[in-house]
């Protein structure tokens, strides 16, 4: 079987404990809750029945085929399909309470509290040092250019691509690598301090020395933000989230602990996703 294995592999991620010092009272109260969310594009049902409440400063892993709604749904919380005419949503999803879709909410700003890093690094046809310090600029984060250069300082280094480019600030993001393309994109985000950060795939056009970096960037960034990981991969799942949820045409098939998803599945149809049988 050309996955054999690949479930042992997993499991064995779990042999360290992960947990890290937010408060429990943090933990019982979910920074996001999405309840009866249903899309459509057009005539197609998307997602069905969506129920998912989402801690805060964990990673939740989103997997699943392709076409089963798992990025769909990362769009929906900050909005993003919005932008597309044939799509409609139904249901409700909560940031700290508020409901995102409520039409006093300014998008702007909703997606300046939630941030995107894209499948493709898309850095800003800028210099590093602009790249960053755009969504600052624009949102009026920064008082001073002491302030400014502050802020970009401080989200190269949790980046941890400041001691790569310290003394290259002034070229131009589109020449970096992929690798350090992605994780200036994920400084640019981090720059204006959003609550969550949503990821859509960030590591599958990176290499595997630069997917490990990510990974461990992702590990970091836990402490301060409240991450939503779209993957493909099972072991990256593994490796990096604390929650996962499974989604299978359109509709959430089990979500629960990660450790619990990939050792000990309910459903018959998680354990043959992550085992390799389909997908």
């Amino acid at each position: 079987m050309k996955n054999a294995g690949k479930d042992m592999n997993i499991i064995n991620v779990f042999e360290e404990d992960r947990m890290d010092n937010v408060p429990e009272e943090e933990l019982v109260k979910p920074i996001i809750q999405t309840k009866d969310v249903n899309v459509y594009y057009g005539d197609t049902h998307a997602l069905m029945g969506i129920d998912l409440d989402i801690s805060p400063k964990r990673v939740t892993a989103l997997i699943g085929p392709s076409g089963c709604g798992k990025s769909t749904f990362l769009r929906c919380i900050n909005r993003m399909n919005d932008t597309i005419p044939t799509c409609r949503m139904t249901g409700t999803i909560t940031l700290d309470g508020e409901n995102i879709y409520d039409k006093k909410i300014d998008v702007v700003q909703l997606r300046a509290r939630v941030g995107m890093v894209f499948q493709k690094p898309n850095p800003f046809p800028k210099s590093i040092y602009d790249n960053v310090a755009y969504g600052p600029r624009i949102h009026g984060l920064a008082a001073s250019s002491t302030d400014l250069d502050e802020i970009v300082f401080n989200s190269l280094q949790r980046s941890g691509l400041w001691n790569e480019v310290k003394d290259r600030l002034d070229t131009p993001g589109t020449a970096l690598s992929g690798g350090q393309q992605q994780r200036l994109c994920i400084a640019r985000t981090i720059a204006i301090n959003p609550e969550v950060i949503l990821m859509d795939e960030p590591c599958s056009a990176l290499d595997p020395i630069a997917t490990a970096i990510v990974e461990e960037l992702i590990t970091e960034l836990k402490e301060r933000f409240t991450i939503i990981i779209v993957t493909h991969s099972m072991q990256q799942a593994a490796r990096v989230s604390e929650q996962t949820a499974f989604f299978h045409l359109g509709k959430i098939m089990e979500f629960g602990d990660t450790s619990e998803i990939f050792t000990n599945p309910k459903v018959g149809k998680t354990k043959d996703y992550i085992t390799g049988r389909f997908g």
